[in-house]
């Protein structure tokens, strides 16, 4: 074969080496602008990730200042409120437990009188047996409340009771005193019951008046001496 005859052949092909070396060249430079694009991309979405956690940190709270510090202010005093009841409650319960589980309560006296009062072998015969014991009659006719008082004198501690025993024939009246010792309980000055229907007599349980009495002169005595 001619070198005329493989000209036009070598014209024809001569530009496909070329191409594809020039093809081969450029694959590097696609790769290189996709993995900027990518990295780029990439950027773009942890800068708006960064800016919304920013934005989620920011109060959105957009109230006035004034209704702000009133809602607060409102918040404080339902606490307040909160806490008053539950003092009060506390001092409820308090004088609940000392009144029922007290030795020294008014309840726990009047029951522990009521009790020698319905023992007394004097008292059954006078009122008749079986005995039961009330307080004063309040308007709606219940009889549960029993009239007590406690005072002090001489920086001592007294408390003085009334309360009625009535048996299946007759009625009295009970009237009892205590006063507190150095121990810190309560002990008898009287106990005594006074009939109802005549003569009104009465029948002492207990009686310790002039043996306190003379036991608080002592001091004086001595001082004399």
């Amino acid at each position: 074969m001619s070198l005329l005859t493989l000209r036009p052949l070598l014209a024809r092909n001569r530009f496909g080496p070329l191409a594809l070396i020039r093809m081969v060249g450029t694959i590097p430079v696609l790769k290189q602008s996709r993995c900027y694009a990518t990295a780029k991309r990439e950027s773009a979405e942890s800068t708006s990730l960064s800016a919304a956690t920013d934005r989620a940190d920011v109060s959105t709270d957009v109230r006035p200042l004034g209704e702000r510090v009133k809602e607060n202010t409102k918040t404080a005093s339902y606490m307040g409120v909160i806490l008053l009841g539950v003092g009060v409650t506390s001092v409820l319960f308090y004088a609940i437990f000392k009144e029922l589980f007290s030795s020294n309560s008014p309840n726990n006296i009047y029951t522990e009188a009521l009790e020698r009062v319905k023992d007394e072998p004097k008292v059954k015969d006078a009122l008749g047996a079986p005995i039961k014991g009330f307080g004063e009659e309040s308007r709606r006719g219940r009889r549960n409340h029993v009239a007590h008082t406690s005072y002090v004198r001489d920086g001592v501690q007294y408390i003085r009771m009334q309360f009625y025993v009535q048996g299946i024939r007759n009625k009295a009246t009970v009237h009892l005193e205590k006063r507190m010792n150095d121990s810190g309980d309560y002990e008898y000055r009287y106990l005594f019951v006074q009939l109802d229907y005549y003569p009104h007599s009465t029948i002492i349980l207990e009686d310790n008046r002039l043996q306190q009495d003379a036991l608080k002169s002592l001091p004086s005595l001595q001082t004399i001496v």
